[in-house]
């Protein structure tokens, strides 16, 4: 665990990769949903899924010197055997273990077959700091930070993009929110899927029971990916409106109602007795530039 310190502490957050290019995959692999995956990101997804952009926003991610950076899933595509592999040479290449935390999205579980891989090969991107029990809520403490990472990844049937965390996870981060409601701790939720959508077919299918969760014990903070654009979202807690925010996708060009590739960067520090939150937008620009867009204080 990371000491304790009068400073204030940076949080860096990016989502959905989707990391390029795709391997090419044997023919016995193209069964079920894959093969419209695979349809999708031949004549669509690889033009604006690009590795140069991820490359220029990841190094301007590591010149803000965050002191942790939080990834919410989707590193790979068709989850691949042939993906997981370059995945995780990525992943190392943003950082060791102890300053990146990962969690999985739904392409990251795309298909049974190897719902499990991402577990495996990025296991200690994942573990908590005690280990025991189900891999998730994991719970990674920071300097004054815990991270909370959830698991929304399950595959799902072809067109589909629906997350759901089930009834264990669901009584587990209950405890867990229970436990660290009583610390002195800014408390971060790591989910991929939104807690809120209007797509049936991407929303997360028990996002009402994780809210109920919420405005019982309640967090500072919600990261999330999956939706590929800037949100914030507003949910209820037990001492006041809990901010939610997703990020677009780390490799995206702009490209129809989707903006540019961005992270945010969030700043947090006591602030008498409760906690000061700022929000630094930084977006891919012209140029494979990337700057600043936005600057907020959120708490």
């Amino acid at each position: 665990m990371t000491p304790f310190t009068l400073a204030p502490f940076t949080l860096a957050h990016l989502s959905d990769p989707h990391l390029a290019p795709l391997p090419k995959p044997r023919l016995i692999e193209l069964a079920g949903k894959r093969a419209f995956g695979y349809v999708n990101w031949t004549r669509n997804r690889h033009k604006y899924q690009r590795r140069e952009v991820l490359d220029a926003l990841v190094a301007d991610m590591k010149a803000q010197a965050p002191d942790h950076i939080a990834v919410t899933g989707d590193l790979v595509n068709l989850a691949l055997e042939a993906e997981f592999a370059p995945a995780l040479a990525w992943l190392e290449s943003v950082g060791p273990p102890d300053r990146v935390t990962a969690i999985p999205g739904n392409h990251d579980a795309y298909v049974s077959a190897t719902r499990h891989r991402f577990g495996e090969t990025f296991l200690h991107y994942i573990a908590a700091d005690t280990p025991g029990g189900a891999a998730f809520p994991a719970v990674r403490r920071r300097g004054p930070l815990a991270l909370i990472s959830l698991s929304t990844a399950v595959p799902t049937l072809p067109l589909m993009a629906t997350g759901t965390l089930g009834r264990d996870q669901l009584a587990a981060l209950a405890e867990v929110l229970e436990r660290l409601a009583a610390e002195d701790v800014f408390r971060v939720l790591l989910v991929h899927h939104p807690l809120k959508s209007s797509a049936r077919a991407k929303r997360m299918t028990d996002a009402p029971e994780l809210l109920g969760l919420l405005k019982r014990h309640g967090v500072e903070l919600v990261l999330h990916g999956h939706d590929h654009i800037h949100s914030t979202m507003w949910f209820e807690g037990p001492n006041g409106n809990i901010p939610a925010l997703g990020v677009p996708s780390a490799s995206a060009l702009a490209h129809g109602r989707y903006p540019a590739a961005a992270y945010n960067l969030f700043t947090i520090e006591k602030d008498n007795a409760g906690w000061r939150c700022e929000q630094t937008v930084r977006s891919l620009g012209a140029g494979f530039q990337v700057g600043q867009i936005k600057h907020v204080r959120l708490i």
